[in-house]
């Protein structure tokens, strides 16, 4: 089962893959904000596994990493909270997205096991260099039935591009500009549509999703002229701050968004 291709195959234009961190607002808003956000509209869920020092996460996601890890947050944690998902959520791709780190103390193969079981789908690890993932890795995610997802930059040279296209059959994770998440997009439009196009034209096998920038309607529509969807992560994570239901407002946030 590859529900990520389904996903696409089935919608195959302006997707939207929402994050949010486990374990945030409250430790117990895991499972009913899947739920929520599946219900929504979301096409692909991710999310976030915390950690103390997310190299790629901008100050939103940092602060979400840092409540989540004091409310008691943890892989062991999260593994339990997903166990019964897909009881609930068949069908909705659900991605995990982190940092090698943890990873690597719990267990490489141990995390798959885990992961896969809880009925994950893909893993996005932002620092997971490419040619060790190639040497140490790749058998035990393809072992676990778990893709892995690799962001592409601006800066990423077309042989990587292609290299990172064949080595999974998910989604290309494409950064809009420089810096961390949730940050205001600060690539310069004329340079940012020749990025996107330039990708376009290489004609690559998988599917691709724009990251970092988008966190409203009108930001997601313009991503989607690019790729076949977007990613919104932070603009989430603001609209759970403070509020006394997190389901309830994520739905409205996935509902201001798509419609």
């Amino acid at each position: 089962m590859n529900r990520i291709k389904d996903a696409f195959d089935k919608k195959q234009k302006n997707l939207l893959n929402i994050y949010f961190t486990a374990g945030y607002p409250s430790l117990h808003d895991t499972v009913p904000l899947i739920k929520a956000l599946s219900e929504a509209g979301a096409d692909l869920i991710e999310i976030g596994m915390p950690f103390s020092d997310p190299l790629a996460d901008g100050p939103v996601i940092q602060a979400s990493s840092t409540v989540a890890l004091a409310n008691g947050m943890n892989l062991r944690v999260l593994f339990e909270q997903l166990k019964d998902i897909r009881e609930s959520v068949p069908e909705t791709p659900i991605l995990l997205m982190g940092y090698l780190n943890p990873v690597m103390q719990f267990g490489v193969d141990n995390f798959c096991r885990e992961a896969a079981a809880a009925g994950a789908d893909g893993i996005i690890l932002p620092d997971l260099p490419l040619d060790d993932y190639v040497a140490e890795y790749q058998e035990i995610f393809r072992r676990h039935n778990l893709r892995p997802v690799f962001l592409i930059t601006p800066q990423t040279a077309p042989e990587r591009i292609r290299r990172i296209d064949e080595l999974t059959d998910s989604f290309l994770y494409l950064v809009s500009g420089p810096g961390t998440t949730g940050g205001a997009n600060t690539q310069a439009e004329g340079v940012q549509e020749a990025y996107f196009q330039r990708i376009e034209a290489m004609n690559l096998r998988n599917p691709r999703l724009i990251g970092f920038g988008i966190g409203d309607k009108a930001s997601f529509q313009n991503a989607c002229q690019y790729a076949e969807g977007a990613i919104i992560g932070s603009a989430l994570i603001r609209a759970l701050d403070g509020v006394d239901d997190a389901p309830a407002a994520a739905k409205r946030f996935v509902s201001s968004v798509l419609n």
